[in-house]
């Protein structure tokens, strides 16, 4: 065997149509784009959500509502999340950090911590927003919340 001798396996190739060439390639004349029209034409792309000219969905539905570009999301932890993770891992302080390790948020996420639960040993809880029965129940129990 020889790389001159190489060959594509049998039937797993296919001669694309060469259209347009000619009423005798069985190909020509309209070149297997029908008849008339505005998909016969060349340069032809129908816009995005073009319905044949029916009025679109687009523009059948009305506006509703609106985004609001200076909304910030948070990721909600509960005080109950927090305790059953300071309970397994023994920890003192609880942070961003403990909670990308434990899986509870990614990075890129802030953390708000909310007061569903409850603490029963004292901690030092790290996030970027508290509620503020949260803020009550930590320091309750004598710890402490900081906010990032």
């Amino acid at each position: 065997m020889n790389l001159n001798s190489l060959r594509p396996a049998a039937g797993s190739t296919k001669t694309r149509k060469r259209i347009g060439r000619g009423p005798g390639s069985g190909l020509g004349g309209t070149s297997t784009r029908g008849h008339k029209g505005a998909k016969s034409r060349s340069g032809y792309s129908k816009k995005i959500g073009f319905e044949g000219g029916q009025m679109p969905l687009q523009r059948r539905v009305p506006k509703f509502g609106f985004k609001n570009i200076n909304r910030v999301e948070y990721k909600a932890i509960n005080l109950s999340v927090i305790q059953e993770l300071s309970a397994a891992k023994n920890l003192s302080k609880v942070g961003i950090n403990e909670l990308i390790e434990a899986g509870f948020v990614s990075s890129n996420q802030l953390v708000k911590v909310l007061g569903n639960g409850s603490l029963t040993t004292k901690l030092e809880v790290e996030a970027h927003a508290f509620s503020k029965s949260a803020v009550a129940a930590i320091e309750a129990v004598g710890g402490n919340a900081v906010k990032l």
